[in-house]
């Protein structure tokens, strides 16, 4: 693939009932395969714009494309579709299903999406291969993968979150503060894990947080209240 995995232009964006924009970015460009560190203190907007380009969020105006298709010329189900098909997803809270087992976690996407179930085959032999070997890469040994995913520590919900992110190998992982909750050792642990895996399977990361001592480890580090003339603007009148 060449050109750009991910491209926004002349974005803004405003909650309802706000008449000012708390997002206005004239450019932002993902490559394939590329990690990139998206940083700003708590409260600028970070995980706004992460929504913004998975397609759950939609601009009002300006344009976000994901493999070329932006996201406002889909209707509903067919963002949820393109979504799921391309995109990993780690939330802050890691949002898995908490009755599921970890390894039913991580089977999700495949159950979603044909093309990540077809990747997933064509790379493991099966779904069930995929999310073992995902899971197997995050650290989590056989005696995890059945326990419901409430039971788990924090530390081992954030690694099926990941390997659910990573099964069937979507073209981009989002990873929303995905460490805050974690003391300096797990954090280390767990980034390499994440980018080696990245790396492994050819998938771009966009990963954000407020904390940049790991910034370094990314191929590109990006300050969205520099890019974002609507806070620029608040920051100028006030």
């Amino acid at each position: 693939m060449t050109g750009s995995l991910l491209e926004l232009t002349d974005l803004r964006f405003a909650w309802p009932g706000n008449a000012k924009d708390c997002l206005d970015i004239a450019e932002l460009q993902v490559a394939p395969g590329e990690t990139l560190f998206l940083h700003g203190p708590s409260g600028c907007g970070k995980s706004t714009l992460l929504s913004l380009l998975a397609g759950v969020l939609l601009p009002r105006a300006g344009r976000v494309a994901l493999l070329g298709t932006d996201w406002t010329s889909l209707r509903s189900a067919a963002r949820d579709r393109h979504r799921v098909d391309h995109v990993g997803y780690i939330f802050q809270q890691f949002n898995l299903l908490p009755y599921l087992s970890a390894l039913d976690n991580v089977l999700l996407p495949c159950r979603f999406s044909a093309r990540r179930r077809d990747a997933a085959v064509l790379h493991a032999g099966s779904e069930r291969a995929a999310a073992e070997h995902w899971l197997t890469g995050m650290g989590l040994d056989a005696s995890v993968w059945r326990r419901q995913a409430q039971t788990l520590s924090v530390g081992q919900q954030q690694r099926v979150a990941a390997a659910r992110a990573l099964v069937g190998q979507p073209d981009l992982v989002i990873a929303d503060e995905p460490t805050s909750a974690l003391d300096e050792d797990r954090r280390q642990a767990f980034l390499d894990l994440l980018l080696s895996a990245c790396a492994t399977g050819g998938t771009a990361l966009v990963f954000v947080s407020h904390d940049r001592r790991n910034a370094d480890r990314f191929g590109r580090q990006v300050s969205l209240p520099a890019i974002n003339r609507a806070a620029r603007a608040e920051e100028a009148a006030a």
